[in-house]
């Protein structure tokens, strides 16, 4: 069930399709993904991304490019106000810090 904000946030939401490349890397040097929108298009704090297509899969050893479609589902203006203003906050959900003086065995 919607919390009373979320679905006030889903009205204020517009929706944009757009071309896309997906370059994958599967090296010993790098292993990651890269979104790149094809006409410049920019994400903004609170927007989502979704990829459209088949999962695909890089052997070992390569990188590869796939051309893609996205939809961007864009934050109105409260959203993202309140993105940036909480946005620090969950971060340092990611980060816990341990301080000792004995060492760890």
């Amino acid at each position: 069930m919607m919390s009373p904000l979320s679905a006030l946030f889903a009205l204020m939401r517009r929706r944009e399709d757009v071309d896309c490349t997906v370059e994958i890397n599967n090296t010993f040097e790098a292993l990651g993904a890269h979104l790149r929108f094809d006409n410049g298009v920019i994400v903004h704090p609170g927007d989502e991304v979704q990829v459209h297509g088949a999962p695909v899969q890089i052997p070992y050893g390569q990188c590869r490019s796939f051309r893609r479609r996205a939809t961007i589902t864009r934050a109105g203006a409260l959203e993202r106000a309140w993105t940036r203003a909480t946005g620090d906050l969950d971060m340092m959900e990611l980060c816990e810090f341990s301080f000792t003086e004995r060492a760890l065995s």
